[in-house]
């Protein structure tokens, strides 16, 4: 029992120092300063920015409705392959009966 204690609570380091240093690096990206370094509120320097935007291909509309027809043709077509072997003729069943008969003319 100890053992098994002791496994969990190592996972359970390694996973915590893992999440932490992932949040230092995420947080270390975060750009909230002024940009200028020097500590001074006053800035000498003009900056000029230009923005541009960009579209991701899963923002488009047409896609997605693209991707719901695609997804209800392939569950159409999943859920009713498997039945097409089980349909019965007009509901009725047939009832086959096989007789076999010998005879010899052994006498």
């Amino acid at each position: 029992m100890k053992q098994v204690f002791y496994g969990m609570s190592m996972k359970a380091t390694l996973s915590f120092a893992f999440a932490m240093m992932v949040h230092t690096i995420l947080i270390a990206q975060d750009n909230t300063g002024s940009g200028n370094g020097s500590g001074s509120t006053e800035s000498s320097t003009s900056v000029t920015r230009t923005e541009t935007t960009t579209s991701n291909w899963y923002a488009s509309p047409w896609v997605w409705v693209v991707g719901i027809a695609l997804f209800i043709l392939l569950l159409v077509a999943l859920l009713r392959g498997g039945s097409s072997n089980r349909t019965v003729a007009a509901g009725r069943t047939e009832k086959v009966t096989v007789t076999k008969s010998s005879s010899s003319d052994i006498a």
